[in-house]
């Protein structure tokens, strides 16, 4: 098993870092057999679809949980610093990332691209609009000027 495709939004960053959408508790198990040690989560538990207890279910699968909640309508410059410290703590560790929809996910590795780590910016990019395309406060977060003021628009919605 390579990939979990099922996993909504499920996306392979690289070799070591997956991302997707709010995985189930049976999920969180594929995950974890994948070979994972850490799930990094940016969804906040009180939004629609977040586990009841996914710091629990992550601890009784041997991985570890950091949790970054970053609130949809607000995502801040610390939010960031946090999730780019988890992601170059475990620079040799299987690690997957997800909050409820991979969209803020998709939009911080953006970010993290565009200031010179990981993937390169296209491909990046790629990733992010093959879910959505960021728009309102997550246009001068992901540094998309261009897009202010615009809805947030998702992929099979309107393009």
């Amino acid at each position: 098993m390579t990939d979990l495709p099922k996993i909504l939004n499920w996306r392979r960053i690289n070799r070591r870092i997956t991302t997707s959408g709010q995985p189930t508790e049976e999920q969180l198990a594929d995950i974890r057999k994948l070979g994972t040690t850490h799930i990094i989560n940016l969804g906040p538990h009180h939004n629609k679809g977040a586990l009841d207890d996914e710091a629990g279910t992550v601890a009784s699968l041997g991985m570890t949980y950091i949790y970054i909640p970053v609130e949809f309508e607000n995502p801040t410059d610390r939010n960031f610093e946090d999730f780019r410290s988890a992601i170059e703590a475990l620079p040799d560790l299987k690690v997957h990332v997800h909050c409820i929809y991979n969209a803020r996910v998709s939009a911080f590795f953006f970010r993290y691209a565009k200031e010179g780590f990981g993937m390169s910016e296209a491909e990046a990019f790629s990733n992010m609009e093959s879910i959505w395309r960021p728009g309102d406060d997550w246009a001068s977060f992901i540094g998309n000027p261009e897009a202010r003021g615009k809805p947030n628009r998702y992929a099979g919605d309107d393009y």
